[in-house]
């Protein structure tokens, strides 16, 4: 009873001195002392540090053995399965409760009343998702200063890149670790991710055509490339170019919204002699959103596109926001 005590307060707390064990559950210090022991032995808690500063910690346990040590609700642990996502500094990749503990102990936090935090801030965020689950990115583009003319007639992406305190999304952890790591097995999953909503969007709207936005940044594995092959979306392309200088300039690096539109409105060039009704435009990440505008822009003016929609897998909350790691 003392054991699955210590083990539940210790999940809760992230470590805890023996003092502490000894003021919460109220037992002689004896008690603990021996509890303690018989975990370290089977490897369930590790010792850190020396006496007297010495506090105790859960080892890494499996999924199963922290839902028996934490007491959180089944709602909160199927939040956290389909919200949660880590890839830990090794490269380990972690779900649900695995990956937010984990997270929580990474920081020295109490995983249960970080989980309460977590599922409110999800709520503050809810109110940006229609029922599909996607978010209307035209209220930011029309906040975001700089723009002479808006050339896209809708914005949509897929999740937030990150939201406050809880940082990367499941979707922002994602494209982060596929792109900058040229990792094949993560771009696989954020198609099957892509998939289910990507439909949604498609069948509410009459696309008859699609182009991918190219890379700034030359690497072995490109994810928009691979999405192009993989997603096997039946309209035809739209060819879109990147025609930089001798020296790319990625989006990222531009801190100033008149130099995003700039590199943008110089950077890209698109060729098509087929004219189009809908097109829509799919981007890895939306920032400023300078991007997509332009290239709506020269789509139009060129006569290629009556309604140009934008589509990125992630994009920033704020207004004028650069997302400077993808």
């Amino acid at each position: 009873m003392i054991k699955k005590s210590i083990l539940r307060l210790l999940a809760e707390n992230g470590e805890l001195s023996v003092k502490e064990m000894v003021d919460r559950l109220e037992v002689s210090k004896q008690a603990i002392h021996i509890a303690i022991n018989q975990l370290m032995e089977k490897g369930t808690v590790i010792k850190l540090g020396r006496a007297p500063k010495t506090v105790y910690r859960l080892a890494e346990l499996p999924t199963h053995a922290l839902q028996e040590h934490v007491n959180l609700p089944s709602e909160t642990l199927e939040i956290l399965d389909n919200r949660f996502l880590l890839i830990d500094e090794l490269g380990k990749m972690m779900t649900g409760l695995e990956g937010f503990s984990q997270w929580c102990r990474q920081r020295d936090l109490p995983i249960k009343k970080t989980a309460d935090e977590y599922l409110k801030t999800l709520e503050k965020y809810a109110i940006y998702y229609d029922e599909n689950g996607i978010i209307d990115g035209m209220p930011k583009l029309l906040n975001t200063k700089g723009y002479e003319k808006l050339h896209l007639n809708a914005l949509f992406y897929l999740d937030f890149y990150a939201i406050e305190r809880f940082g990367k999304t499941r979707l922002g952890t994602l494209l982060h670790y596929a792109k900058q790591g040229q990792n094949k097995f993560l771009m696989k999953m954020l198609v099957a991710e892509l998939m289910p909503k990507l439909t949604l969007l498609m069948k509410k709207n009459s696309f008859d055509a699609i182009g991918f936005v190219p890379p700034t940044i030359r690497r072995e594995v490109q994810l928009m490339k691979y999405l192009e092959t993989h997603l096997h979306i039946n309209l035809p392309k739209v060819k879109i170019q990147k025609i930089s200088g001798i020296i790319p300039v990625p989006q990222k690096s531009l801190g100033k919204m008149e130099e995003r539109i700039r590199n943008a409105e110089h950077t890209f060039a698109v060729s098509e002699t087929i004219r189009y009704s809908r097109v829509l435009l799919l981007d890895d990440a939306v920032g400023s959103g300078a991007t997509l505008n332009q290239i709506a822009g020269k789509l139009k003016q060129k006569g290629i596109a009556e309604s140009v929609t934008g589509l990125a897998i992630v994009g920033s909350f704020k207004g004028f926001d650069v997302i400077t790691d993808v």
